[in-house]
């Protein structure tokens, strides 16, 4: 028995965080016992735990998934934990020691705000030099710069991360990070060196052309360096005016435009600094996680394309940087331009808008290691201009940076497009969870959007454990409501975009804190975002009550089913459902949100009003959307799914409205019409009443619109529209096009769900209970899929034999129970782990076509015949339209003898018209119209059968 990935906050080992009451969770592995017992924490001042300072005892109350620190914590101090755990087994360990470092709390500063003396507009370095005395115990620095800022301590840069202080809203908190520079120190003399960049908070930025200084117009820096000897005596070194400034060999640069650097600059001449006027109210201990290199790339070609440009692929849309090695002669200017697709095989970059995305190094003939300082790009390709001889690819490196997240879940099936698909998703947010979720880290934007981060955080959090990352930026988009009266600005931080109250978009208030508890178990999310929560519903309820309290949404700016492909004007991006129907739905939705984070934090007299509020804007949606016998006015792919995924109707007429979505797809024959808004459900919904077939047509479907269109044109990453670029390999002419837009990603989660069939469920989050419902598809022949949650890790795997039947594999955490819905199945045929399921232990039921276990830990691998064919088979009752694109009918001169004799002539001089108009219809249900010999149709079912299908 194991003890393992322990985390404080769910995070390992933090240092200088904002952590409140600590809250420590655990996963128990390598046992054979089903369940804890019992467990103990201690926490302790050293590792050897002899300073023990709490000690919970033996409970059977101690949950592994969130247990809150019930101690004061002191400023700038390090603790020690572990926990023990007892089994139902008698199986028992103790872990190894986790620690957790507190920041400075409520203690004061020493230092000030410095200034440099400079024009605002050159990049500063900040320094001074002070004396170590003494055999050195600990030392940390406690450091903020704005905008961004790197610290060097004796030549070396303090930390792994980049970008600090981070992207938030500056206006409300400043946050500050720790290092521990121990052992950087030397005795005797030592120099610290803080280089300033711009960023956000004071470069171009924002959708105001050429917008800066949104924050603060200028570089300001404040650090207090701690140095604690063995002796027990502290020394401080703080920033003050005792600090000078030099000019930075950083000549100039932003997030959009790029940067320059002179390594060719030397400056002799000092320049002195002043106290800045910040103040310390907004300072708050980091919550940030750090931004790392995560992964590191080499360029795969050296492209020389028809115009004479060299040009790196990296044979990945990515983001980050090129690392270069150099030793250019002295004056020689290195450019790189970065783009993220080729256009007649020439470098492109018009899709970056007004961002230049360059980076340019004038080389001081020394051999160097190169990278950019304060800027980030989006890109598969780099051109490259000014290199000396021959360009190499051994001398670049692509550093891909993203918040130091962990990937906790993988899936692969048998189709490699869909693995490609799915990778394609992974890396959208590798791209972009950079500090916040952006929506495309390529152009002038990198903004994050609150609508792409609301569809995508269930995906998220199966893919990553993002606790602390949503944690962050909930607590950003809390700060931005506080002055907006509970409206959710449009991006996070808002910046200069201001727009906001969007139905869907601001509803992440909402949805990523649920997501959030539902994946962790941790109702500290809910704590810390339920005014945010209940802010944004008021505000809703608000609207409502200022024009006429109908329990409708109808007021204000929305953006619809955003990028949709239904709309009556092909130049709106807002699809073509009813704004007024997705806001009502939105309203419905978060109001019950608000209701359930309520019950679970004890509010019981919030609960019942923001339960009312959400069924009483069902009611109306029902009475101004629907007939009386349940027929859905509003004839869209995404207002079906939206009516089903928020549960908009009575009971009495689901058949309706699953029926109303499935004959709108026949319509559609067979492809996605929805935008921003309905894709994340539209698959969900389909697999949770009875469609599975239907959405893995949608996700197999490899011509526009689809996921794999993208993926046939070789794309590494999701794009914006679901045509960014063309079947010709043209970009969009439309504009808007991101090719790392990571939203329409979402279809990883049905992937988890559906695919896989692994549910957390509401009453026992965390996955500490899962819905175990795989739905298999014989054209995909087996899948898996890997997720390392908050409890441990889970397995699921199925395949469909040669023969037709089903096995599976699960693999079910320690602590942790699943009930099991297999498909098709009589559970007296069934057979679990070699036994037939009458002998074994498990318990069960049959309902309907399916078998009903309940599971708990352990590993189970299942088989059974199947109570339906799994092959399909061609018939005349296929869907002509689907007859007729199979190369195996096609070319079977019988079957296609026996089709003219009884094909209409409309068929044969107008196929494409014909196979329109009928959609779904198939030659058998046509036959009564057409008049078709049935005995033809019966010949022509022989020869069918006999066809593969493809």
């Amino acid at each position: 028995m194991k003890i393992i990935r322990l985390k404080t906050n769910r995070m390992t080992n933090p240092l200088g965080f904002t952590l409140d009451k600590p809250r420590f969770s655990y996963v128990v592995t390598d046992t054979m016992a089903k369940k804890q017992t019992a467990a103990r924490y201690e926490v302790a001042l050293d590792e050897a735990f002899s300073n023990v300072i709490y000690d919970s005892g033996k409970r059977e109350d101690i949950d592994s998934l969130a247990f809150k620190l019930p101690t004061e914590l002191q400023p700038r101090t390090r603790y020690y934990w572990r926990v023990e755990v007892w089994a139902d087994n008698d199986d028992h360990a103790v872990s190894d020691a986790a620690w957790f470092e507190t920041a400075k709390l409520d203690e004061p500063w020493n230092g000030v705000w410095i200034v440099p003396e400079l024009d605002k507009d050159t990049h500063p370095l900040l320094g001074r030099t002070f004396e170590i005395t003494g055999e050195v115990a600990s030392a940390r620095a406690y450091v903020c710069g704005l905008g961004l800022y790197e610290m060097q301590v004796n030549g070396s840069k303090a930390g792994e991360e980049y970008f600090a202080p981070h992207f938030n809203a500056y206006q409300k908190w400043l946050q500050y990070q720790t290092y521990d520079v121990t052992e950087m120190l030397r005795n005797g003399e030592n120099q610290v060196s803080i280089s300033l960049g711009n960023g956000l908070y004071k470069g171009r930025f924002g959708f105001d052309g050429h917008a800066a200084e949104l924050y603060g117009s200028e570089f300001a820096l404040l650090c207090d360096i701690v140095v604690t000897y063995i002796d027990g005596s502290t020394a401080v070194i703080c920033s003050d005016c005792s600090w000078t400034a030099t000019k930075s060999k950083v000549m100039s640069g932003n997030l959009y435009d790029g940067e320059v650097y002179d390594a060719t600059f030397e400056s002799s001449e000092t320049f002195a600094v002043r106290e800045g006027d910040l103040g310390y109210e907004r300072l708050k201990a980091r919550l940030s996680l750090p931004v790392v290199i995560k992964k590191e790339r080499k360029p795969i070609e050296v492209i020389h394309t028809p115009a004479g440009e060299t040009v790196l692929d990296m044979g990945q849309n990515m983001v980050g940087w090129l690392r270069f090695r150099t030793d250019a002669p002295k004056g020689t200017v290195i450019r790189l331009q970065h783009g993220e697709v080729l256009q007649d095989g020439n470098f492109y970059r018009e899709n970056l808008r007004t961002a230049k995305a360059e980076f340019q190094y004038i080389a001081d003939g020394q051999e160097a290691v190169v990278r950019p300082y304060f800027t980030f790009y989006g890109f598969r390709y780099v051109k490259v201009e000014g290199w000396p001889g021959e360009l190499s690819i051994d001398d670049f490196t692509g550093c891909v940076i993203y918040s130091d997240l962990e990937e906790i879940g993988t899936i692969e099936t048998s189709d490699p497009l869909v693995n490609r698909l799915f990778q394609n998703a992974l890396w959208g947010q590798r791209g972009n969870f950079l500090d916040l979720p952006t929506d495309c880290n390529q152009r002038d934007e990198k903004m994050g959007w609150t609508g792409d981060a609301q569809v995508f955080s269930g995906t998220a959090c199966f893919n990553m454990d993002s606790y602390a990352f949503y944690r962050k930026y909930g607590y950003d988009m809390g700060k931005e409501q506080e002055d907006r009266g509970g409206w959710v600005p449009s991006v996070v931080p808002a910046v200069n975009v201001n727009t906001g109250g969007s139905s869907a978009w601001a509803d992440a208030a909402t949805i990523i804190p649920w997501n959030v508890y539902l994946h962790y178990g941790d109702k500290s999310i809910l704590e810390q975002q339920f005014d945010s929560m209940k802010g944004w519903v008021d505000f809703i309820i608000r609207s409502d009550e200022q024009s006429g309290s109908r329990r409708l949404w109808t007021t204000g700016f929305h953006f619809g089913d955003w990028l949709a492909l239904d709309g009556s004007d092909p130049s709106s991006s807002m699809g073509g459902t009813d704004i007024d129907f997705i806001a009502s739905a939105f309203y419905r939705h978060s109001s019950l949100l608000v209701a359930k984070a309520a019950q679970i934090l004890g509010k019981s007299e919030l609960v019942e009003y923001y339960e009312r509020i959400s069924d009483e804007v069902k009611a109306e949606i029902e009475d101004e959307f629907f007939s009386k016998n349940g027929r859905l006015t509003i004839n869209t792919q995404t207002a079906f799914t939206i009516a089903l995924y928020m549960d908009l109707f009575p009971d009495a007429f689901r058949t309706r409205v699953v029926e109303g979505l499935r004959n709108r797809l026949h319509m559609d024959r067979k492809h996605l019409k929805t935008g921003f808004v309905g894709t994340p459900y539209l698959s969900r919904v389909l697999s949770e009443n009875g469609f599975s077939d239907l959405a893995y047509t949608l996700l197999l479907n490899d011509d526009y619109p689809s996921w794999l269109y993208a993926v046939k044109l070789g794309a590494t990453t999701i794009w914006e529209r679901w045509n960014s670029i063309l079947p010709d390999g043209k970009i969009n002419s439309m504009g808007m096009n991101s090719l790392n837009h990571y939203a329409y990603g979402s279809i990883a989660e049905w992937m988890y769900r559906s695919i896989a069939g692994i549910n957390p469920t509401e009453d026992a989050p965390g996955f500490r209970r899962v819905l175990l419902s795989p739905q298999p598809d014989l054209r995909l022949k087996w899948a898996k899929a890997q997720i390392q949650s908050a409890v441990g890790l889970y397995e699921s795997e199925w395949n469909i034999s040669g023969e037709g039947h089903l096995s599976y594999r699960f693999v079910i955490p320690f602590g942790a129970t699943a009930s099991v819905k297999l498909p098709d199945s009589d559970i007296e045929t069934i057979r679990i782990n070699g036994q037939a399921f009458g002998k074994s232990v498990i318990t069960g039921i049959q309902m309907g076509d399916k078998s009903h276990l309940e599971l708990t830990s352990g590993v189970y691998e299942i088989q059974y015949a199947p109570t339906k064919d799994y092959f399909k088979r061609y018939s005349s009752k296929t869907p002509l339209a689907e007859l007729m694109c199979n190369d195996a009918v096609l070319r079977n001169e019988s079957v296609m003898e026996l089709m003219k004799k009884v094909l209409p002539r409309r068929m044969e001089h107008n196929p494409d018209e014909f196979l329109t108009a009928i959609g779904d219809a198939s030659l058998r249900s046509l036959s009564g119209h057409f008049q078709m010999d049935t005995a033809v149709l019966d010949q022509l079912d022989e020869r069918l059968n006999s066809l593969p299908v493809g």
